[in-house]
C-alpha cells in the first residue's frame, strides 16, 4: 500500500494498521515503527453502521455520506486539531472505498467507549460513527507518533 500511494506519503518512518477483521475488545490497531522494527497495538473502535446490533464485529463498510460505517483503504494522515472530542487528526481516503472520509469527517479522535473498563462492563468497546476511536490514554502516543503526511491503512482482513 505504501507504494500504490508513495505521490501522497510524506513520511515513510511509521505506519498505522486497522485490522477490522478483530472484534472490539481485541487491540487490533498496530502502530508499526518501520525504522526501528516495533510493533505496538491498540484498542480502536469501529463504526455503528459496520456493527448496527453492537456485536463488537465490524460487519460491513461503507464510503457512503450518513452511513457511520467504517470505511476500509489508505488514508493520507492530516493535520492535527482540538474539535467536539478534544484534539485529534484529520483523514483522507485515498482510495474508492474511502474516499469521502474528509466529507464524513472521519478523523483519529478519542472518547470514554473505548478502554479497558469499558471492555471489562460490556465484553466489547462502544462504536464510532465511523472515526478511528482511541482510548484518551492511547491518543496522544498516536498523535504524535502517526503525524501528518503518514500511511494509515484499514482492512476488513489482514489474512
Amino acid at each position: 500500500q505504501i507504494m500504490r500511494h508513495a505521490a501522497n506519503i510524506i513520511a515513510y518512518d511509521r505506519v498505522g494498521i486497522a485490522d477490522f477483521s478483530a472484534p472490539s475488545r481485541e487491540p487490533r490497531f498496530y502502530m508499526v515503527d518501520l525504522i526501528q522494527g516495533k510493533i505496538e497495538t491498540m484498542l480502536v473502535a469501529h463504526g455503528r453502521g459496520s456493527d448496527p446490533e453492537h456485536t463488537g464485529f465490524a460487519q460491513r463498510f461503507s464510503n457512503e455520506l450518513g452511513s457511520l460505517a467504517t470505511s476500509t483503504g489508505a488514508y493520507l494522515t492530516g493535520q492535527h486539531y482540538v474539535g467536539i472530542h478534544g484534539n485529534a487528526q484529520r483523514l483522507y481516503g485515498l482510495d474508492y472505498t474511502n474516499y469521502n472520509a474528509d466529507i464524513r469527517a472521519i478523523v483519529i479522535h478519542s472518547a470514554w467507549y473505548v478502554g479497558q473498563n469499558v471492555i471489562e462492563q460490556q465484553g466489547k468497546i462502544g462504536r464510532s460513527e465511523g472515526c478511528f476511536t482511541f482510548s484518551t490514554d492511547d491518543l496522544p502516543q498516536i498523535l504524535a507518533q502517526l503525524g501528518p503526511g503518514r500511511l494509515l491503512y484499514a482492512a476488513q482482513s489482514l489474512a
